[in-house]
């Protein structure tokens, strides 16, 4: 009988109650304020480490190798085609109506192309320069 109460209780919902809030002691909240205020000093200082662990992390060389590959004339048409729509996509929301319009063009098939061939223009470089 208590596989099948077993089986019951997996299957069907339960009913999960909030606990009673706890009854707030004056004393307590002085002694709290306290470790509150060292537990912030401490997380400035944690902070402050993980600020200086980022900076001795050097730049994503992915990032610095798409940088390069924007540069390339093979790639120029890609960003012109994205800063396009760009433009025409801003000047259309300054429009009056907008708002009310059926279609809003977006970018993001300009986006994709100029990603796919920044990708396929840095990765070959990249995997030579990992370890």
């Amino acid at each position: 009988m208590s596989f099948v109460t077993d089986l019951i209780n997996a299957i069907a919902p339960t009913v999960a109650y909030a606990e009673e809030p706890a009854e707030e002691i004056v004393e307590s909240v002085e002694v709290g304020e306290e470790a509150e205020e060292e537990e912030e000093a401490e997380e400035e200082d944690e902070e402050d480490d993980d600020d200086e662990d980022e900076e001795e992390e050097g730049e994503d060389q992915f990032d610095a190798l798409k940088k390069e590959c924007a540069q390339l004339p093979s790639l120029k048409p890609y960003i012109h085609h994205y800063e396009e729509c760009v433009e025409r996509v801003t000047k259309e929301q300054e429009e009056e109506g907008y708002e009310d319009k059926d279609y809003k063009e977006d970018c993001v098939e300009e986006f994709f192309h100029l990603q796919h061939a920044l990708n396929d223009c840095a990765a070959p470089k990249l995997f030579s320069k990992l370890k």
